[in-house]
């Protein structure tokens, strides 16, 4: 399939971050909790207007009323092509391009079925893979997309050979991407271990072992907030110059 040429965008203007994001339409599915969430504050209070995606309706809708007349939403499951077509059919334009949604399975390949060690492919590569495909004919020339990859592509924290392959595959994806989509600029986050709304949903013994080893593999011994991520995606969106590079707000746990 030939990539259209990308949505004409404003002209950069040199020293301005992200050369601003005023007015800016900023899709984030996953964007009705956690980092996604924490995105859509931060793009929002930046001047953008924010489309959130997600399957739950309930949820989109909360965290739409939380971010007021900037923000739409419209359900979408990253893992059905139909649907991810559907929700980016209706788009004029896409400045930039976060996707943080993904349900898999992490552990040893002798444990895991075959089913459960490919989901993290399923969902988290090809997910972000369709996603950036279907947006692409709608791109702003100078807008960006940022991948969601893991530190554990870098340094796998224990025996989970297929997440690991997974995030190190995204970063791959990034560069690739960067190349084929030039001059949109497609960048990738690794976060390390985040104290947010990722780990809250699981069992509390099982959150705080990790929560203990990491910050004892982390030059800096403590998690990373949700914000702080956002914060380096901000970056990312913002910064006219970087394209092809992975980003690691890690506390610097692949230097260990």
């Amino acid at each position: 399939m030939t990539t259209p040429p990308p949505v004409p965008g404003p002209t950069p203007s040199v020293g301005t971050a992200a050369h601003g994001l005023r007015d800016r339409t900023v899709v984030l599915i996953g964007g009705a909790s956690g980092i996604g969430l924490r995105v859509a504050h931060q793009a929002v209070a930046g001047g953008a207007r924010v489309v959130l995606g997600g399957r739950s309706a309930e949820r989109l809708a909360t965290a739409a009323r939380s971010l007021g007349d900037a923000a739409t939403w419209r359900t979408v499951d990253v893992t059905d092509r139909p649907s991810l077509a559907a929700f980016f059919e209706p788009l004029e334009r896409v400045d930039h391009l976060l996707t943080t949604a993904g349900t898999y399975q992490v552990g040893p390949m002798l444990e895991l079925s075959d089913e459960d060690a490919e989901s993290p492919f399923v969902s988290k590569f090809w997910g972000q893979y369709h996603a950036v495909r279907l947006a692409a004919p709608k791109l702003a020339a100078d807008g960006s997309v940022v991948l969601m990859s893991g530190a554990a592509g870098a340094r796998p924290p224990g025996p989970a050979p297929a997440y690991a392959a997974c995030n190190a595959a995204l970063e791959g994806l990034g560069r690739g991407l960067a190349v084929e989509l030039a001059p949109v600029r497609v960048n990738v986050v690794s976060p390390g271990t985040v104290d947010g709304n990722l780990w809250q949903g699981r069992p509390a013994e099982a959150r705080e072992q990790a929560f203990a080893q990491y910050r004892r593999d982390t030059l800096l011994h403590r998690l990373a907030t949700e914000d702080e991520i956002a914060h380096a995606i901000l970056y990312l969106f913002g910064n006219g110059y970087t394209t092809g590079s992975t980003v690691y707000p890690d506390g610097g746990y692949t230097l260990r």
